[in-house]
């Protein structure tokens, strides 16, 4: 992001947005603060007469900010000017999207590589190359020390704390949502007995792509009286808008002969720790009660779809700092899946699968093979991240990387 003129950071509440952003701003601007807030709505302005890099955090609060900075990167577009925080979308947005004035930035939970739970030694930049480079390494990282990161967390001020105090931090994080986040979007919950268990169904469908009609069925078991339609797209809107929904959209491919891809989205929270709270599972529980849950329809295990949520977590940021996308592969038959595909702005490709289990087998790469011989030289290279011991290349040259080895 060095020289743009103004970022905006996005994600949702407590990632580190505001930690990240002091520690590249001169000036200040707290919208959370009363005082502040009542000054920048009279005079917004004001923020094009501070020393830059100015901060503008809950940037949301004051809506019209977005505008005066838009129109002085105009008048001045010096690299350096703004930096703009915010816990949630307005609830009005601004008359301008500011393409090409504020650039968008996503701001994730951290990764495996930012936990530092042992060295990187696969490169997911050098793996988008085109090279096909070696990879290599020894992990120490076992099936139970991921269950343990799953619920751990990803949101900095979380991961410190021991676990019983972080299953009460996670509890009062997602009953913020409902009692703090809702309303100041101005969304009333009218039952939030309802959303809760709307968001734990959903939770449930996690690495899915299950329907929408299939997690409001599991959310209300047996209930005549279940929410309109209406209730639960409010629900899904409002959470997207909080940044807590982070789902994978589907490849829209670019091959003539892959022309029947199907559109769901593959369903994920922020963190999969908010998921694993939210279905009441520790590591313990996940180790040995594997299909925990509400009845949504997935494939595998709860500890599987919660493993691939660790995964493209933090393969979205690697994605996205090698100026990636990442999207998944489904036929509309569902004969033919591919858990991530992360495309280069040439349209050349990885495709990655990722398993639980710490050996690979030819049947879990034969959806990695039949791309590869469809894609051609448009697939880079692919790779399968498990939970194994070694990172090493199959014969078939399929690479396959422990999740702890793999980073940007």
């Amino acid at each position: 992001m060095h020289g743009l003129p103004a970022v905006t950071i996005e994600g949702p509440r407590a990632v580190g947005k505001t930690a990240t952003a002091l520690r590249r701003a001169q000036t200040v601007v707290a919208l959370d603060d009363p005082a502040t807030e009542t000054l920048t709505s009279a005079d917004p302005t004001r923020l094009t007469r501070l020393p830059g890099p100015v901060l503008v955090d809950e940037w949301q609060r004051v809506p019209s900010v977005w505008d005066v900075v838009r129109r002085d990167v105009d008048e001045n577009p010096t690299p350096g000017r703004y930096l703009l925080t915010g816990s949630s979308a307005p609830s009005k947005p601004p008359t301008h999207s500011g393409a090409g004035r504020i650039v968008r930035a996503r701001m994730r939970p951290m990764t495996l590589s930012e936990r530092h739970v042992q060295p990187v030694t696969v490169s997911l930049a050098e793996l988008l190359s085109g090279d096909v480079p070696p990879v290599g390494g020894e992990s120490s990282m076992r099936l139970a020390d991921y269950a343990d990161e799953i619920v751990s967390s990803g949101f900095p001020a979380l991961r410190s704390l021991p676990s019983s105090v972080r299953d009460d931090a996670l509890d009062g994080y997602l009953d913020g949502l409902v009692e703090h986040d809702f309303p100041e979007l101005g969304v009333t919950v009218r039952r939030p007995a309802t959303l809760r268990a709307w968001l734990t169904a959903y939770a449930a469908a996690t690495s899915s792509t299950a329907s929408y009609n299939a997690i409001l069925d599991a959310a209300t078991p047996g209930l005549p009286d279940k929410p309109a339609k209406a209730t639960t797209i409010g629900y899904r809107d409002a959470l997207s808008k909080l940044w807590m929904l982070d789902e994978v959209p589907a490849w829209t491919g670019g091959l003539n002969h892959l022309n029947n891809l199907a559109q769901s989205p593959k369903h994920h929270l922020a963190d999969p720790a908010l998921a694993a709270r939210l279905l009441g599972v520790g590591t313990a529980k996940l180790l040995d009660d594997p299909h925990h849950g509400p009845p949504v329809v997935r494939d595998g295990p709860l500890l599987g779809a919660l493993f691939e949520a660790l995964v493209t977590l933090s393969v979205r940021v690697y994605a996205d700092a090698a100026r990636a996308t990442t999207s998944h592969l489904r036929t509309s038959r569902g004969d033919h899946e591919v858990d991530l595909i992360v495309q280069r702005q040439d349209g050349k490709f990885l495709a990655i699968e990722v398993k639980l289990a710490a050996d690979v087998t030819d049947t879990d790469v034969k959806h990695l093979r039949w791309l590869r011989d469809r894609a051609g030289d448009d697939l880079l290279d692919a790779v399968v991240v498990t939970t194994g011991p070694g990172a090493y290349r199959r014969r078939d040259g399929i690479a396959v990387v422990p999740a702890g080895l793999l980073g940007p």
